[in-house]
């Protein structure tokens, strides 16, 4: 989706629409690591106006995610919600040396006549995303020894006291 600076007004306009996922997903998959899969397109429901030369961009992005947890390698689907609010700032003022502050980072530099809503959405998307895919808190995992899936059955293996190449010093005795 993109907007034409020169349908941008000092009035509150609203667009919602449908942002394609394909490409976030091949990046998300990038490097063989699998942790999250979108599930068809995002919802974006998005409101913007222009003051000066500055666009205030805010709403909500709205996806289906798939997830692989860490801990157990299941699959679980969840909902992803995430509000944004962000400034979009001609690129030209974009100072040559400039250290980040806190306020910075919801500002957001473009240049030409029209912004592409497509790079901004991803991005919200991604950093909604849980840093480590988790089914529940509460997974159990699996076995180390087995392989078996903790939350579904129970094993009898033994707990490991430690990495086995230390066993010998396990059994050493501190001679006073």
């Amino acid at each position: 989706m993109k907007l034409l600076l020169q349908d941008i007004d000092e009035s509150t306009q609203r667009v919602t629409y449908e942002e394609p996922t394909a490409l976030l997903n091949a990046r998300l998959v990038h490097g063989g690591v699998r942790d999250y899969e979108l599930l068809g397109n995002a919802a974006v429901d998005a409101q913007y106006y222009r003051s000066g030369a500055e666009i205030f961009l805010w709403g909500t992005v709205l996806s289906r995610v798939i997830g692989h947890c860490a801990r157990c390698l299941e699959s679980y689907t969840f909902d992803l919600r995430k509000d944004f609010s962000l400034v979009l700032v001609p690129q030209e003022r974009l100072p040559a040396r400039m250290e980040l502050t806190e306020e910075d980072l919801d500002l957001v530099y473009y240049q030409g006549d029209e912004i592409d809503l497509s790079p901004l959405v991803d991005e919200q998307i991604i950093l909604a995303l849980p840093t480590r895919p988790l089914c529940s808190e509460e997974c159990r995992g699996l076995c180390p020894q087995c392989g078996a899936n903790r939350n579904c059955e129970t094993c009898d293996c033994k707990p490991e006291l430690g990495d086995p190449r230390f066993a010998v010093l396990r059994q050493l005795k501190p001679n006073l």
